[in-house]
C-alpha cells in the first residue's frame, strides 16, 4: 500500500521561499516518477513539476520555471519542491503524486498525498 505524506506548507510573504517535502512508502521509490500538483480554490488541480525515478530528468509548468526546483533523495524515499520568489497566485493546496512509471510526465499518477496548504500574502 503506497502512502505519500506531504509537509512544509505554510504562510509566507510574496518574494519568500518554502520547501515542501513528500515522504513515500509502499513500493520501490526509485522506480517511479514523482510529481507536484496544486489546486487553488475554485480551480482545477494543475501540474507543477515532476522528476524521473533516477532524479535526472525534470519537467516544469511554465508558470513556475526558474522559481521552483524539484528534487528527490531515493535513499530517503522523499521528493522535495523548493519554491522561491513566491507570488500570491502560487497560493494553493499542494499535492505530491507517484506515477505508474519512471518518466516525469504530467499525467498517469496512481497515488496522491493528502496535500499541504501554501498561502502567499501580498
Amino acid at each position: 500500500q503506497v502512502q505519500l505524506l506531504e509537509s512544509g506548507g505554510g504562510l509566507v510573504q510574496a518574494g519568500g521561499s518554502l520547501r515542501l517535502s513528500c515522504a513515500a512508502s509502499g513500493r520501490t521509490f526509485s522506480r517511479y516518477a514523482m510529481g507536484w500538483f496544486r489546486q487553488a480554490p475554485g480551480k482545477e488541480r494543475e501540474f507543477v513539476a515532476a522528476i524521473d525515478g533516477s532524479g535526472i530528468e525534470t519537467n516544469y509548468a511554465d508558470s513556475v520555471k526558474g522559481r521552483f526546483t524539484i528534487s528527490r533523495d531515493n535513499a530517503k524515499n522523499t521528493v522535495y519542491l523548493q519554491m522561491n520568489s513566491l507570488k500570491p497566485e502560487d497560493t494553493a493546496v499542494y499535492y505530491c503524486g507517484q506515477r505508474g512509471g519512471p518518466a516525469p510526465s504530467m499525467a498517469g499518477y496512481d497515488y496522491w498525498g493528502q496535500g499541504t496548504q501554501v498561502t502567499v500574502s501580498s
